[in-house]
């Protein structure tokens, strides 16, 4: 630490204190485990205890913030399919614990967004054509996920393949989200609609017209 920061840090509180000094144990840990795996890692990146991740398929923002449990899996191949995934985890994005994220193709998490705990994100789909053979024996269909900058994604939400979030989307907690959404809007429920719109003329969130994704 610097002179300043040390002698802020006698400052704190004990619980200050702690997690300050946890703080810089998890970044220490990730740079040692993870950075010369990755092919992109940014400073101050923390990744608390994950259940299982794929470093070499993560291209990491700077101040990411990835709490325990976390599921980052990056599916390279599956059955006679090869897949080459890429996870882009933008600048300043915070995810709680238990995501749950697995890639074939390709999912990019906007900077400074926010995900609650226990949410879904995947571009893979199982097909269920071939009725004489369980799905999970069957190819898999893959469909790029982006997620824009400034989204809150709230708990137990799932994101499915295919959807792409505009900036400043706000998703409700236990969504089951599929499609394309426009900027600045508030989606929730199964499937996932549209809630509320922001009006850039009138500078307020406007209750939508037509509940129906774009």
């Amino acid at each position: 630490m610097e002179l300043n920061s040390l002698i802020n840090f006698w400052r704190f509180s004990r619980r200050e204190k702690i997690w300050t000094l946890q703080n810089i144990y998890y970044r220490w840990r990730t740079s040692f485990l993870y950075r010369s795996i990755c092919p992109q890692m940014g400073n101050y990146v923390m990744i608390f205890k994950p259940i299982k991740i794929s470093p070499e398929s993560l291209f990491l923002g700077s101040n990411v913030t990835i709490l325990h449990h976390a599921r980052i899996e990056g599916i390279t191949e599956y059955g006679e399919q090869v897949f080459n995934p890429r996870i882009s985890i933008e600048d300043g994005v915070t995810i709680q614990q238990n995501l749950h994220l697995t890639c074939a193709n390709e999912i990019q998490i906007g900077s400074n967004t926010a995900i609650a705990a226990n949410v879904t994100i995947t571009d893979i789909n199982h097909r269920y054509d071939d009725i004489t053979v369980p799905p999970e024996k069957q190819p898999l269909n893959v469909s790029k996920v982006k997620i824009g900058e400034n989204c809150k994604i709230y708990n137990n939400s799932v994101i499915l393949p295919g959807t792409k979030l505009g900036r400043h989307t706000i998703v409700g907690a236990n969504a089951v989200v599929s499609g394309h959404f426009p900027d600045y809007c508030v989606i929730a429920g199964i499937p996932a609609k549209i809630l509320k719109l922001y009006n850039k003329e009138t500078c307020t969130w406007e209750i939508a017209c037509k509940n129906e994704k774009k």
